[in-house]
C-alpha cells in the first residue's frame, strides 16, 4: 500500500463515520482500519507514516494532536504534492529483484550519404529492426540532422533504435557495418573516367574517417560506379578482402529473377538466376545456370538467352539493364530497391546467415583473370563479411564476357590518380 491509498482510507473512514484519530494512538488506528477494511498490510504503512512523523509540522499539525478529516485532507495534499515535485520520472520504473542485465553487443550501422539511396537504406534498416544504433553522416549538416530527426520520430512504430545524424564521423564510432552511398553524380557530357576521379576525391575524405572511428567494421559500397569504387575503398582502407564489398550485381540479379518469374508465372524466389561481372551495361547473365527447382532452362531450350532464341529471353537481360534508366527517367533516381538491397546484405552480416549473394569482390586469380579488379561473383556472407567465393561454372561465352569486363575495369583502375 502506498501513502496515497492510506490517506484515501483515512479520509473515507473519517467522512463516513465522522471519527477522529489521535496521531499517537497507533494501535487504536490500526485496529480500527484493520477491522473495517480487513487489510492487515495497513498496519505496517500506518506505523511508518505516523511513527516516522511523516506529517509532523505539516500545516501546523504536530505529533500528538487530534486530526479531523478536513485537516487530514490539507496535510495529505501538501505532503504528497511536495513528494511528487521531488521525484524523478525514472521512478516509474520499478526494478525486479534478481534480474541481471545481459551484456549484449550493440548492433550499430552507419550510412554515409543521406540522398535518396542512403535514406532508403536507413529507412529499411530501421523499419526491419536490425540495428540498435543507426548513424547518418553527410557533409550537408542541416540536411542530415533533419533526416535523423524525421526518422527518429517514427521509432514508436519501428522498434527501439537510436538514430544519430551529423556531419562529424565521431557518431559512427564502433560501427559494425558502414554503408557508403555518398558520391558525385555524373554530369551531362562527363566521361566515366572523370566521374571516377571525382568520386575518388570524395572517397579520400570518407574512407580514412571510417577507418579512424570503426577500424573493425565491414564496409558496403553502394556508390557508382560500384565496382571501381569498391576497389578504391579497399585500397584506401587497407582492410582485408573479407571486410570490403560492393552491392555489385545483387540488385541486377534480383531484377533478373523478378522479370524471369513474371514471364514464367513464378515467384522470384522460385527462380535461381545470376548476373555477374560489372554492374551495369556490360553485366553478364549466366543463362547456362538459370533454373527452376533444379531444372535448367538451357536443358529445355539450348538457345535460351541467345539472340537466336525464338522465345526472346535475351530481351529480359536487356530490360534488366534498361530498368534503372527507366526509373531514373521517371522519378529522377533509383532508391527503394537498392535500399532494400542494403538492408538484406547488412542483415545477412549481422545475423551470420551464410547467405550467398552476387557481390563486388576481388576476382584476381579467378577464371584466369590477372587484373587487380573488383567484379561481382556469388559470395558467402557471414558475420565476418565475405568468407568464400562460390564461382559458378560458366559457358565459354559467359567466361569471355567476364574477361572483357575485367579488362575494361582494369584500364580505368590503372588510370586513377591517387594524389
Amino acid at each position: 500500500m502506498n501513502g496515497g491509498e492510506l490517506i484515501c482510507l483515512l479520509l473515507v473512514d473519517s467522512l463516513a463515520r465522522n471519527r477522529k484519530f489521535p496521531t499517537t494512538d497507533l494501535q487504536a488506528c490500526m485496529n480500527h482500519l484493520s477491522g473495517v477494511y480487513c487489510r492487515p498490510s495497513i498496519h505496517t504503512s500506518l506505523c511508518m507514516l505516523i511513527s516516522d512523523n511523516t506529517f509532523s509540522g505539516s500545516n501546523g499539525v504536530t505529533a500528538g494532536q487530534w486530526v479531523s478529516h478536513e485537516q487530514l485532507l490539507l496535510i495529505s495534499f501538501s505532503h504528497f504534492t511536495n513528494q511528487r515535485v521531488t521525484r524523478k520520472m525514472v521512478d516509474v520504473l520499478l526494478p525486479i529483484e534478481g534480474v541481471e542485465p545481459l551484456e549484449k553487443p550493440l548492433r550499430k550501422i552507419t550510412v554515409v550519404g543521406v540522398g535518396a539511396v542512403g535514406m532508403a537504406a536507413a529507412y529499411a534498416i530501421m523499419v526491419r529492426g536490425i540495428a540498435n544504433v543507426l548513424a547518418l553522416v553527410d557533409v550537408a549538416c542541416d540536411r542530415v540532422k533533419g533526416e535523423a530527426m524525421d526518422l527518429a520520430h517514427g521509432k514508436q512504430f519501428a522498434g527501439h533504435c537510436e538514430v544519430l545524424g551529423s556531419s562529424e564521423y565521431v557518431i559512427s564510432e564502433n560501427s559494425d557495418i558502414v554503408i557508403i552511398t555518398a558520391g558525385a553524380r555524373q554530369m551531362e557530357g562527363e566521361t566515366r573516367l572523370n566521374l571516377v576521379q571525382r568520386n575518388v576525391q570524395v572517397f579520400k575524405g570518407i574512407i580514412p574517417e571510417v577507418v579512424r572511428y570503426s577500424p573493425n567494421c565491414i564496409m558496403i559500397i553502394v556508390s557508382n560506379p560500384v565496382d571501381i569504387l569498391t576497389y578504391v575503398a579497399a585500397k584506401l582502407s587497407g582492410f582485408p578482402p573479407n571486410r570490403v564489398m560492393g552491392t555489385g550485381t545483387m540488385l541486377d540479379s534480383a531484377r533478373f529473377r523478378t522479370m524471369l518469374g513474371d514471364v514464367m508465372g513464378l515467384s522470384a524466389s522460385a527462380v535461381h538466376a545470376l548476373i555477374i561481372g560489372e554492374h551495369g551495361d556490360s553485366s553478364v547473365p549466366v543463362w547456362s545456370r538459370v533454373n527452376v527447382a533444379g531444372v535448367t532452362l538451357s536443358s529445355i531450350n539450348p538457345n535460351v538467352g541467345a539472340p537466336c532464341d525464338p522465345e526472346k529471353f535475351h530481351l529480359i537481360h536487356k530490360n534488366v539493364v534498361d530498368s534503372a534508366y527507366q526509373v531514373i527517367k521517371l522519378k529522377g533516381q533509383t532508391s527503394w530497391a537498392i535500399g532494400l538491397t542494403c538492408f538484406a546484405l547488412a542483415n545477412a552480416i549481422l545475423t551470420d546467415s551464410h547467405m550467398v549473394y552476387p557481390l563486388s569482390v576481388s576476382v584476381k586469380g579467378l577464371y584466369g583473370i590477372e587484373e587487380d579488379v573488383y567484379l561481382s561473383l556469388p559470395a558467402l556472407v557471414t558475420q565476418h563479411g565475405i568468407t568464400h567465393i562460390v564461382p559458378p561454372e560458366l559457358s565459354t561465352e559467359e567466361e569471355a564476357k567476364l574477361h572483357k569486363s575485367a579488362e575494361t575495369l582494369a584500364v580505368v583502375c590503372k588510370s586513377i590518380k591517387w594524389c
